[in-house]
């Protein structure tokens, strides 16, 4: 009788709590009730954004999402880049922390997998924060502050896709675009990009775009045995160097990319990077696609439709390449690309390679990041290169400001950094967790100055906070030196991408 009022009592306290989350919840996500005057606006709705918009309005903010595309969710929902790459410490410790760590342990689990469950997890980024999608940037009022030599954004005009002229004014502004759709018109130097590393015949180069390949009918488990039951030797010969197939995940299959003749050379197929959906269905990010312009919609229309045809021919090669493959089928096709690189303009500290492979951390930090300096390729250079490995280190705040600027942020991969440092800070693990504290910080910020002129001081109560509230450790955290004993001459090297370490 005991066991069983103690039941009640506890299903009724449970009922309880839940009630109370939920309508905590509702009071916290509430929707902007003035879209006109919100406290944030983030333009773009690129998932590393939408950590900072879910963190900012969970602490109290109005925010609100402008965005250039006619879908919301950018390279992770319209893209189906759903290949998620997790960032590491030296010896294999992960480095997930936050919001993106929940993601990453539903997925290393098999819980998200397929479009529709990545879908649904973005919802829970997005609900009660109002996006206007397929909206385009008319003009953007920018204001100087002479006494503190700073300028800011005092309003952005913008059309709706219904052809309405609005005009909207914020405290906070954050560039959350894959083409810089708000950065490019604040008059930025541009950051050198891809083109400093890998000799190109353009002015301005980058790096290849994917269209990801959507395949079902594999047998997954017999792949993976047939694979598995080769030697070293004959497995690197046959299919490439560091070839593994999982339970889950394959890389390397170098050799499969290059035995197969792509139809143009803007294409290319490299090694395979496949991601075991489960009922037999795969999704593969290898297929390159160059001279991709984001910010042009036909060259977008045009690079998909390649990328589509290509993705048909590819097919049969697979077939015949791989064990478990015989069936195969395509599985439809994404919306978008996944668009690694374009112009990032200079923000107030350019993180360089130097920095990452020295294990820095800063008084500013807002994320503590980890991936192989992974540079892709260009039409000009199609292998691309890996021209390190760090420890971990830190993302300060100061990266995240573009320069000059008193309120305006930008996410993802907007970050300040060097064509070679980018290699590992673009990863998106690094710059959501990034994402989630600045848009924690803009709201506990007391000052009123704003985030951009936090003090030393106010960032270590900040840090305290968000350790405290988030388990979120920025602080305090010590990154391996592995450059130490580089002389200058080849940091400077090494910097410019001339130099790759083992």
């Amino acid at each position: 009788m005991k066991k069983y009022l103690y039941g009640i009592i506890g299903l009724v306290l449970w009922i309880g709590l839940l009630t109370a989350c939920k309508e905590r919840e509702a009071e916290v996500r509430k929707p902007v009730s003035d879209p006109t005057k919100p406290d944030v606006v983030v333009i773009g709705s690129e998932i590393e954004g939408m950590y900072l918009a879910r963190a900012a309005a969970d602490e109290g903010l109005a925010v609100l999402v402008i965005d250039p595309r006619e879908q919301p969710g950018g390279q992770l929902i319209q893209g189906e880049m759903l290949f998620l790459d997790e960032p590491s410490a030296e010896g294999g410790k992960s480095l997930l922390q936050g919001r993106v760590k929940q993601l990453f342990t539903a997925y290393k689990k098999g819980d998200i997998r397929k479009p529709a469950q990545f879908q649904q997890y973005y919802r829970t980024l997005t609900d009660g924060i109002p996006i206007v999608s397929g909206a385009s940037i008319t003009n953007v009022e920018i204001a100087t502050d002479a006494a503190a030599s700073k300028k800011s954004i005092r309003s952005v005009s913008y059309r709706t896709k219904d052809g309405q002229q609005k005009t909207i004014t914020a405290r906070y502004w954050v560039e959350n675009t894959d083409f810089a759709a708000l950065t490019s018109r604040l008059g930025l130097k541009r950051i050198p990009g891809i083109e400093t590393v890998f000799p190109s015949s353009r002015e301005k180069d980058y790096m290849a775009a994917s269209l990801m390949m959507k395949f079902r009918g594999v047998d997954w488990d017999k792949f993976r045995k047939e694979v598995g039951k080769l030697g070293k030797k004959e497995l690197e010969e046959k299919y490439g160097a560091e070839t593994t197939v999982t339970d889950t995940f394959t890389w390397g299959f170098g050799n499969v990319g290059a035995r197969y003749s792509p139809s143009s050379k803007e294409l290319f197929l490299r090694g395979l990077n496949t991601i075991n959906q489960g009922d037999g269905e795969v999704l593969i990010n290898a297929l390159l696609v160059y001279g991709v312009n984001p910010s042009d919609d036909e060259s977008v229309r045009k690079a998909v439709e390649n990328g589509k045809r290509e993705t048909e021919r590819i097919l049969p090669h697979l077939r015949s390449e791989l064990p478990g493959w015989e069936n195969a089928e395509l599985n439809g096709f994404p919306n978008y690309l996944y668009i690694r690189d374009y112009d990032r303009y200079e923000t107030e500290y350019v993180l360089q390679a130097t920095d990452l492979m020295s294990g820095s951390t800063y008084w500013d930090d807002v994320s503590i990041a980890g991936y192989p300096l992974d540079l892709q390729g260009t039409l000009e250079h199609t292998w691309g290169e890996r021209k390190g490995v760090p420890d971990k280190y830190g993302m300060p705040l100061r990266s995240f400001i573009p320069k000059g600027y008193s309120n305006v942020f930008v996410a993802g991969k907007n970050v300040g950094a060097s064509a070679v440092a980018y290699g590992s800070a673009r990863i998106q693990p690094n710059t959501s967790l990034a994402g989630e504290v600045i848009g924690i910080m803009l709201a506990r910020t007391a000052n009123e100055r704003g985030l951009s002129e936090v003090t030393e001081k106010e960032m270590k109560e900040l840090h305290r906070y968000i350790e405290k509230k988030y388990d979120i450790r920025i602080s305090g955290v010590k990154g391996k030196n592995k450059i130490a004993k580089l002389s200058e001459e080849e940091k400077r090297q090494f910097n410019e991408g001339k130099l790759t370490l083992p």
